[in-house]
């Protein structure tokens, strides 16, 4: 298959790397000191204390790549509108485009419940979409939603490291099965991951918000690891009262959440001391996910009419302590 990743970070050259490695044709767009490090020596991949260096096509111009039968965004999304450009010559009527993002993808109200809900004004999300660039520039017939459930990270560039977790879920924005979204699925499978399709991406997209949108923010406001935020009684019961305001929106939308707050923190207890990815953003002073993960759940509650004061004061905290480090837009005035 022949796939472009939009996006040489953790995420991106992880599948980047894997894809490549199992006999599919990948390039990538990069800048920097990754794309001389990819084309200088390749790009790296640790994992289980191994190193392989995987075949990709590295450049910074969208138009040397060409179109592509699947091009994978894994930018952050602060990057996303500026590179909608770069993106669409990747393009062509056939391309599908899926998105390996954290947090509300741009599109979300568009599709499902929510799509009958509201207009096609209220359907843009201002905190991720300003303006509706976005959406106007990435066709939404083209898109697949996608659910990132692993970790890795980028020690240096052109070098990623996996974590734990191999887990992928692609579906339609729309719901239902697609032969596109089996065909993806098993490009992924190919390369070692365990893929999913999903009839109800939207269901599953919230659900991950859900778990995470609280303790990336608060282990980067405290510089914690996952373990010792959870194991704080007191910012643990505000982690569970954000996410009970969190399934209380996903219900107005259509996705309701059926675990509780207790039981999915368990679940991440479980994982140990590890450094969340908004943490890694911080300490390497890169711009925050905020809106996405966060700032989009402040706009869907009013939306919906849910009040929502823990994560209104989440949204408020990370995002002053991301200006005051230059992370995040500062205030307009």
């Amino acid at each position: 298959m022949k796939i472009a990743v939009v996006g040489l970070g953790a995420v991106g050259g992880l599948l980047a790397a894997r894809l490549a490695l199992a006999g599919h044709q990948v390039s990538a767009l990069a800048r920097g000191a990754t794309l001389a490090a990819v084309r200088s020596i390749g790009l790296r991949l640790r994992a289980d204390g191994h190193e392989q260096r995987a075949d990709v096509q590295a450049s910074d111009d969208a138009r040397a790549l060409g179109p592509q039968a699947l091009v994978i965004v894994a930018l952050k999304g602060p990057a996303l509108a500026g590179a909608t450009a770069s993106i669409t010559a990747l393009m062509d009527a056939n391309t599908v485009l899926m998105p390996a993002m954290n947090g509300v993808p741009w599109w979300f109200l568009q599709t499902g419940a929510s799509a009958a809900r509201f207009s096609a004004a209220e359907q843009t999300l201002g905190s991720i979409d300003p303006g509706a660039h976005i959406a106007a520039a990435l066709p939404l017939r083209q898109v697949l939603g996608c659910v990132v459930h692993l970790t890795c990270s980028s020690p240096e560039p052109g070098l990623v490291q996996h974590g734990f977790g191999q887990r992928l879920i692609v579906g339609e924005p729309h719901g239902g099965l697609s032969a596109r979204v089996t065909q993806v699925c098993d490009a992924l499978a190919s390369a070692g991951f365990e893929a999913q399709a999903s009839a109800d991406i939207r269901s599953d997209t919230w659900f991950k918000l859900w778990g995470n949108m609280t303790m990336n923010p608060v282990s980067a406001l405290t510089g914690a690891t996952a373990d010792q935020v959870l194991d704080d009684p007191l910012v643990h019961a505000f982690m569970a009262a954000a996410m009970a305001e969190a399934a209380a929106i996903g219900a107005q939308l259509g996705c309701p959440i059926t675990q509780s707050a207790e039981d999915r923190m368990a679940v991440t207890r479980q994982l140990g001391a590890f450094k969340t990815s908004m943490l890694q953003d911080v300490q390497a002073g890169r711009p925050l996910e905020i809106d996405a993960l966060v700032g989009a759940v402040h706009q869907i509650g009013q939306r919906v009419g849910v009040a929502t004061p823990n994560i209104d004061a989440l949204l408020g905290l990370v995002r002053l302590m991301a200006r005051q480090r230059g992370l995040y837009p500062a205030a307009s005035a």
